[in-house]
């Protein structure tokens, strides 16, 4: 078993998530140890002692909730148990306990924007009548025409399709995602009380942090009449308005929710921390990631970066200027549950689109063609790189096993409801959900006894722990070496580029740490000399002093 990363976490620096290592995982398809072909509780927490080998600070937990899976486990009926396919709720505090025995913090998964339609709330909601508390809870309005068979927006579903359903009794309820995930009303007292108890009941039971799920929609104007967005801008996507003046997303009134909660995280010692998924502009993230809010927040531009020194070096700095004016430190992630994995993205050509990655997906990975060496060459750079820059890295499971998206799954192995709900014309997520390669062959590859609950390929077995543990230059070696030297020459939270301003047009990115650790990417199509110092790392061969395209080499001097 690894050594722990401090003997009492409960002592831990309260700022230990400024320059954490955070390793995401989707329990359902993490390690399953029940033989039912789903991940569960048990299965993470025998897995840990790998996690501490691999050198991560905290693990974070996608929804293990009470659900019918209409959305993956976002759908949430219960949000303070344990989904009973998943575990219990003494499974989860012996994870916990075991996770702060090894030296892990614990961060959990927040959804609070919708309920699942299961929830005892919205049941209680479709008995009562129209303009009664339990309906208040939710977003129930009338429809529009003459006898109400028009909904009362235009407001469409970020899956697809229209965001009302009609009830028998006539009312429309509001889901801006599946109609088993009705919106709940922010407005309410209760909803937000209930809240809070929930933070406290997760906190009370060792929990170190919360991620916010969709954190910049709760706040809705929901003032009659209900404004339509028109032009065709019904479904809540895309670029938002900078003054928080949307109807759905990034109102101004987002922010007293996040300070009360930042009341309660301030009850404990040390406070519990929060990360804001929310998917707005630079400038208004900054927002949600203040001392007295949430405290950090997502930076998807990093994610959706393409393979460019000039395009990283600008999303870093303005993180890091962002990050900085919020009092907050930057983050960083390359794949999460919701995206095509890195691996892949890399492999394609550079800036494609979400648009085009579904049209990828739907091709079944073929058309482009992926360059499946380039993208696990890039891959394995942008990890480097992302671990050399201060700020938190978020890993996504798998990630140091150098997985591919599964971009190939049968049509009918598909549950992610986007599939469905936008007529088949979007793929969905399950590509990188894919339950995990544990070893080289057997059953599901040592996920399971059983039948994953997702067709693994039959090219996972290379993939595995097994098959890379101890391996010389295997991306997990890869991992475990970064994120042991990250510990040791991690310094404060500043860096200084090394070159002219326009060195990044010859595709190479260079910075430095005040540890003196230095971090160089080449982007370019040519090897370039590798700079003076004592070569710590490098994310593939280099070359009789020269650094290989598409590779990161870390120094020190």
């Amino acid at each position: 078993m690894s050594t722990p990363h401090s003997a009492d976490p409960a002592t831990c620096d309260p700022n230990w998530w400024r320059q954490a290592t955070v390793y995401q995982i989707y329990p359902r398809s993490f390690a399953d140890h029940d033989g039912d072909g789903i991940g569960d509780l048990p299965g993470i927490t025998a897995r840990l002692p790998y996690l501490a080998d691999l050198g991560v600070d905290a693990v974070w937990l996608s929804p293990f909730y009470p659900s019918a899976l209409a959305d993956g486990g976002y759908d949430v009926d219960d949000y303070r148990d344990v989904d009973p396919r998943l575990g219990t709720l003494a499974d989860f505090d012996a994870l916990v306990q075991e996770a702060h025995g090894l030296g892990m913090k614990v961060v959990v998964d927040i959804v609070p924007n919708h309920t699942s339609d299961r929830h005892m709330w919205f049941q209680e909601a479709l008995r009562a009548p129209r303009g009664s508390r339990e309906r208040d809870r939710y977003i129930f309005r009338d429809g529009r025409g003459e006898n109400g068979d028009e909904p009362p927006s235009d407001w469409e579903s970020n899956f697809g399709g229209r965001a009302w359903t009609r009830l028998p009794d006539g009312q429309w309820y509001l889901h801006l995602f599946t109609p088993e995930q009705p919106d709940v009303n922010w407005d309410n007292p209760e909803v937000r009380a209930d809240f809070l108890t929930t933070l406290r009941f997760w906190s009370d039971r060792g929990v170190d942090g919360f991620r916010v799920d969709v954190a910049h929609g709760l706040a809705k104007d929901l003032a009659e009449p209900l404004r339509d967005l028109g032009n065709g801008q019904g479904r809540p996507l895309g670029k938002l308005p900078l003054d928080g003046s949307h109807p759905l997303y990034d109102r101004e009134e987002v922010h007293e929710i996040f300070r009360e909660w930042r009341q309660v995280f301030n009850e404990y010692d040390p406070p519990r921390t929060a990360v804001a998924e929310a998917w707005v502009a630079n400038a208004r993230r900054t927002l949600y990631a203040r001392p007295d809010e949430l405290g950090q927040a997502f930076n998807f531009e990093f994610l959706e970066c393409p393979w460019s020194a000039l395009e990283f070096r600008t999303v870093i700095d303005t993180s890091l200027v962002t990050a900085r004016a919020a009092g907050a430190s930057a983050t960083w992630v390359l794949s999460n549950h919701d995206v095509v994995r890195h691996a892949s993205r890399y492999a394609l050509p550079v800036g494609m689109s979400r648009t085009d990655l579904d049209s990828w997906l739907l091709s079944d990975g073929r058309e482009p063609a992926p360059d499946g060496a380039a993208g696990l060459r890039r891959a394995r750079a942008a990890t480097l790189l992302m671990l050399a820059l201060p700020g938190s890295s978020y890993l996504y499971q798998g990630e140091e096993l150098g997985l591919p998206e599964v971009a190939d799954l049968a049509r009918e192995s598909l549950q992610d409801p986007v599939w469905e709900r936008t007529g088949h014309q979007r793929k969905g997520r399950d590509g990188c959900r894919v339950p995990l390669p544990w070893t080289v062959d057997g059953p599901s590859f040592g996920f399971s006894t059983g039948t994953p609950w997702l067709p693994q390929p039959e090219t996972f077995g290379s993939y595995s722990l097994q098959a890379q543990d101890g391996a010389e230059g295997s991306t997990l070696e890869l991992y475990r070496a970064g994120l042991r030297l990250r510990r040791k020459m991690m310094g404060d939270e500043s860096l200084e580029w090394v070159g002219a301003d326009d060195a990044t047009v010859g595709g190479v990115l260079h910075f430095r740490r005040s540890s003196g650790w230095h971090s160089v990417t080449n982007f370019s199509e040519s090897p370039v000399p590798v700079p003076p110092g004592e070569v710590l790392l490098a994310s593939g061969p280099l070359s009789d002093g020269r650094l290989p395209p598409d590779t990161t080499v870390w120094l020190q001097n």
